[in-house]
């Protein structure tokens, strides 16, 4: 078993949620692990991009709130996740995407675990390129976070919570994420925002060092894998209900 490093993609804000969830769901087994049952699955990561301007938020949050704190006079792809977590803003930001099949041991964790143990991968590839980050360990403002970071609750990059990925130096949020369980394992939903990460890093290097770490969290090694044979129509039908009203709209 490998981590199956996908092909990097540019989508829209319901697309790119809507082929997150479908990889937690659908994903085909790879070739010689045609076999049923839930051993068939693989774990699975992929970095992608946005079509355009582009915001995405919580499965929880309000909309009234989301529109509220949108920058105003401007317009913006808008997708509500299938995972939790605050309001993100992609515009300038390296998203990417984990889903590790049910059964897996780190599947098993607690959330709390999960989410240090992938952000603990992400902070050393990025440490690699000598930027000075750390996994926040306490609930504590970390030193040197501006006062006004932490005045606007459900904004992701506002506020640095447990095991974020925090700038040694400013203090900034350099990266958060969110997840979601269900019978078929966790689906991972992470952002690093690139203007707090400081000075100039080569992000296809740290593509291929954060999955490479990634692997080594998951016992396996990563594999660069062909797009997977999803069902186009389940794709299609699943980013029109992630671009409806009644979706975007539902709380």
């Amino acid at each position: 078993m490998a981590l199956e490093i996908l092909p990097i993609r540019t989508g829209g804000a319901a697309e790119n949620m809507a082929v997150d969830f479908l990889l937690l769901q659908r994903y085909p087994p790879s070739p010689g692990l045609r076999r049923a049952g839930p051993q068939a699955a693989v774990p699975r990561f992929r970095h992608y991009g946005w079509r355009g301007p582009a915001f995405t938020f919580g499965y929880a949050q309000k909309i009234a709130f989301i529109r509220g704190t949108l920058p105003p006079g401007e317009t913006f792809d808008l997708g509500r996740r299938p995972t939790g977590g605050g309001l993100v803003d992609h515009r300038d930001d390296w998203t990417y995407a984990l889903v590790i099949p049910r059964g897996h041991p780190l599947e098993e964790e607690r959330a709390a675990q999960s989410y240090r143990e992938v952000h603990e991968a992400l902070a050393a590839a990025l440490r690699d390129q000598g930027v000075p980050c750390f996994t926040k360990v306490s609930q504590g403002e970390p030193a040197g976070l501006p006062s006004e970071a932490s005045a606007k609750e459900g904004v992701c990059f506002q506020r640095a919570e447990l095991y974020d990925v925090v700038h040694g130096n400013s203090g900034e949020k350099i990266a958060g994420a969110a997840q979601k369980r269900n019978k078929h394992g966790l689906l991972f939903q992470g952002s690093i925002w690139r203007p707090a990460v400081g000075g100039p890093v080569d992000w296809d290097k740290f593509h291929d060092d954060f999955a490479a770490r990634l692997a080594t969290v998951l016992g396996t090694a990563a594999e660069q894998v062909p797009w997977p044979d999803l069902n186009e129509d389940e794709v299609s039908g699943l980013t029109e209900q992630y671009s409806a009203p009644e979706w975007l709209e539902a709380r």
